[in-house]
């Protein structure tokens, strides 16, 4: 299966241009072969937990539903960051749109402490299943925690998809992290990170893949968007 990890700028707070730049970017996965898309933390709306209250989207949204349909149209599998509203408080969460099937959310069970004023935790891993791969969606800090990858891990997780909004400081923690558990438990790494301002802080792109033995596959640049395809199939832990 190809997985396209997408890196980009979103542009704060405005929701129509990024559906439309999510769009445009899916389109173009698909083209490049693409199966899977994902993208980077909070993309509808971009990382700013500032803004996150009055931007936050129900889960059930119409506006989501244009996912769907690109989903359907294209099949392929496509993960969208956004802040959810819920009624305990809003969530840093992914909708998860596979074709011909009903959306999925995934909210990040575990917040940096930076996160805990603006958002509340979710509860429950999500393990997603598509191309003949178990899929379990991680959120930037949380990919980073043991605990989390080792749920993953235990319930059979084929791949480790991050989607993240990492500084230059943060990038370099990814880099030395996810070599490590991708090797450790046989499990390839994809991760998928913004450009440009985020917040309080800049994001520092190079989104990569590890694969099982945690050797880097592929890196995008630091400064602009793109996108970054590797392929994967349901092999036995510690192959190529």
């Amino acid at each position: 299966m190809k997985v396209a990890a997408v890196q980009l700028q979103s542009v704060a707070g405005d929701i129509t241009a990024n559906t439309e730049q999510h769009r445009a970017m899916i389109d173009r996965a698909a083209d490049m072969g693409a199966e899977l898309v994902f993208f980077p933390e909070l993309s509808l709306t971009g990382y700013d937990p500032g803004q996150a209250e009055s931007l936050a989207i129900d889960q059930n949204d119409p506006g989501l539903d244009i996912f769907q349909r690109v989903a359907d149209t294209t099949n392929v599998l496509v993960g969208i960051g956004f802040p959810l509203a819920g009624t305990v408080g809003v969530q840093i969460a992914m909708a998860w749109f596979t074709p011909g099937e009903p959306r999925r959310i995934y909210a990040k069970q575990f917040l940096h402490a930076d996160e805990t004023r603006y958002f509340v935790p979710g509860q429950a891993s999500l393990m997603l299943e598509w191309g003949g791969l178990k899929l379990a969606p991680a959120i930037c800090y949380e990919s980073l925690l043991d605990a989390h990858v080792e749920a993953a891990a235990a319930a059979g997780a084929d791949l480790y998809l991050a989607s993240v909004a990492k500084s230059e400081a943060g990038l370099r923690k990814a880099d030395l992290h996810y070599p490590k558990i991708a090797s450790r438990h046989g499990l390839p790494v994809v991760m998928a990170n913004s450009t440009g301002p985020c917040g309080d802080f800049m994001a520092a792109g190079g989104s990569a893949a590890w694969n099982a033995r945690g050797r880097c596959l592929a890196r995008l640049g630091g400064e602009s968007g793109g996108i970054l395809v590797s392929e994967y199939e349901r092999i036995c832990p510690r192959d190529d």
